[in-house]
């Protein structure tokens, strides 16, 4: 039976921790995953996902705000002997350091959310989306000290569908990686498997995500903004500005290039509320939430706004 340590913290990793604690060659010896956060309007402190897990199935849990504590914990220290056989990370949220990479006999293995070297970085089903891909998928690689860098043990890929939003592509990628998981790691560990180096000349990179980084810029196209919107529901959301306050933008439709009015004008168009966008293009508003309000149509939103007709930034 391999031992093994699991790194991950949302709920992208729990399918493929699952999976692993499930098959009958591997023993998931500790589970290392982010400190509990509070969450929601009345900031309860809330575990991860990944750590509810671990605690159904009685693993041992390490949740270190620095790594460096690790060393200095002598219950997860007296769980490295013997060393374990390989380490997982899937969606742990901190990149790992030489030394942890090390702990492991067979090194780490990561399950990374793109087919790299596409979108390496933090937020790579977000960027698929707003890229406007075809095509997504999971990577199975090897961790090296650079980010997403190491090389890949095998890819699994996925078709994204005209809907797609980041939450439905996560789910779907999720499950790929989960089944892909474990007869990765035993090929490449009984040396059937041979990594492969990825082609660095084809990089490219996506960023760590805040709510600011959802604020619409209407001088982008409007099919642009609407895969914005689907690559940011649930999180970290699209938003625009109206009377101080926060719309939030939850649904929209590509309208036909009709439209005269300047970049960023309010406008109606047969009842329903519409936005100049960039390069001609118009933006209906299909579903909106007010701050401190539940979601609505946009045709319910504006329903007796005589302000709507105006100019925006």
């Amino acid at each position: 039976m391999l031992r093994l340590i699991f790194f991950g913290t949302s709920e992208f990793a729990v399918p493929h921790l699952d999976a692993l604690i499930k098959d009958k060659d591997f023993h998931v010896i500790a589970v290392v995953t982010q400190p509990d956060k509070p969450v929601g309007r009345h900031a309860v402190n809330t575990p991860p996902p990944v750590k509810t897990l671990a605690i159904k199935y009685r693993i041992p849990v390490f949740q270190p705000i620095k790594l460096l504590e690790l060393k200095e914990s002598e219950s997860f220290q007296s769980l490295l002997d013997p060393r374990p056989d390989v380490g997982v990370v899937v969606a742990y949220g901190k990149i790992l350091p030489q030394w942890v990479l090390d702990i492991p006999k067979n090194g780490i293995i990561n399950v990374h959310a793109s087919i790299l070297p596409r979108h390496r970085g933090p937020s790579p089903i977000h960027a698929t989306i707003a890229a406007g891909d075809q095509v997504s998928g999971v990577s199975i690689m090897l961790i090296d000290e650079k980010m997403d860098h190491g090389p890949i043990l095998a890819t699994v890929e996925e078709e994204l569908l005209p809907n797609d939003t980041v939450g439905e592509l996560q789910t779907r990628l999720a499950d790929l990686g989960a089944k892909s998981l474990a007869e990765t790691i035993k090929e490449y560990l009984n040396g059937t498997l041979t990594p492969k180096e990825q082609d660095h000349s084809k990089i490219s990179y996506c960023k760590i995500l805040t709510r600011e980084n959802g604020k619409i810029d209407w001088n982008q196209t409007a099919s642009e903004i609407e895969r914005l919107v689907r690559a940011y529901d649930p999180w970290p959301g699209t938003w625009m500005e109206i009377e101080g306050k926060r719309l939030k933008i939850q649904k929209v439709r590509v309208c036909p290039n009709d439209s005269s009015y300047p970049i960023g004008t309010r406008f109606l168009w047969k009842g329903r509320p519409n936005i100049k966008c960039g390069q001609g293009t118009v933006l209906e508003l299909e579903v909106v939430q007010p701050e401190g309000k539940k979601p609505m149509s946009g045709v319910e939103y504006i329903r007796g706004r005589g302000e709507w007709l105006s100019a925006i930034t």
